[in-house]
């Protein structure tokens, strides 16, 4: 069989993902770029060509505010996800058996089992200024506190949908370094901090990077966490592209916030791919 014969082979069995990307995801991304140049007379949309839309909304500072805000939130969600995550995907991978690791990366799987909704709700009975974090603070005189309608709440919302994927794919970044080569750096006389700092991060980078830029992704869109847990006091990209459907049925508006959000996710997202498989010099 000649190469001719094998592109085209290939490309048989790659024509139904690349049908299905173009249905549900390039031909929708086209429509909604084209839906932002519509204009919406007696709540009506029309078909035109104008920049309307990307003015009103790029001038506005609520947008600016929503936009920076959710940058933020995001930053720190992926934040707390890598810190809280690295200390058990550390024990997985270095201490546990890998029957206990194979169990523990079963019971984080679980989660996703129920729907993310129900799981946020769930957040209601614990967090609410009669719930259960509180009864136990009483216990030893402490609050009540409000942590329902705050940032707090936001990021308790962001780490349940995003904790149990970083766990997952730290473990399994971490599961998979030669183990011989942190054995080498501890007899070299290298301590565990800097074992850590100059072997397993080093060689966890790939993994690492990926989850961080899932967990920034996940956080980015969201709109359960910050509509329910946060209150939308200081509404998201997503609670500003449902407030602008609902003014006077603007979805053209809608549109430009939502190219806005794809297009720094997918910045995001290049830029950290290209970090995680960016060579070091002298590595061939």
């Amino acid at each position: 069989m000649d190469r001719k014969q094998l592109n085209l082979y290939a490309l048989t069995w790659r024509l139904p993902i690349i049908f299905w990307q173009f249905i549900f995801f390039v031909g929708p991304v086209l429509f909604m770029i084209a839906m932002s140049f519509f204009l919406v007379k007696n709540y009506r949309m029309t078909e035109a060509f104008e920049f309307v839309n990307w003015s009103k909304m790029l001038s506005r500072g609520y947008f600016w505010d929503s936009y920076w805000y959710t940058c933020f939130i995001a930053a720190v969600s992926t934040c707390c996800a890598m810190l809280l995550s690295f200390p058990a995907a550390f024990a997985l991978a270095f201490r546990a058996s890998e029957n206990t690791r194979r169990w523990a990366i079963f019971l984080l799987i679980i989660p996703f089992f129920t729907s993310y909704l129900v799981r946020t709700f769930s957040w209601f009975v614990i967090l609410s200024e009669s719930g259960v974090v509180n009864a136990i603070l009483g216990y030893f005189g402490l609050g009540p506190y409000t942590m329902l309608n705050t940032n707090f709440g936001t990021l308790v919302g962001y780490m349940t949908l995003t904790l149990p994927l970083v766990v997952i794919l730290q473990t399994v970044t971490m599961a998979n370094i030669d183990k011989t080569l942190v054995e080498a750096a501890r007899n070299l006389g290298c301590k565990p901090f800097a074992t850590i700092w100059q072997v397993i991060l080093p060689l966890s980078k790939t993994g690492m990077i990926i989850a961080a830029v899932f967990c920034f992704i996940l956080s980015f869109g969201d709109f359960v966490a910050p509509f329910y847990l946060g209150g939308s006091q200081e509404p998201t990209l997503p609670i500003l592209i449902l407030d602008t459907t609902k003014s006077g049925q603007q979805w053209p508006r809608a549109a430009v916030v939502a190219i806005i959000m794809m297009s720094t996710l997918f910045a995001i997202a290049f830029t950290g791919i290209a970090m995680a498989y960016r060579r070091r010099k002298g590595e061939k």
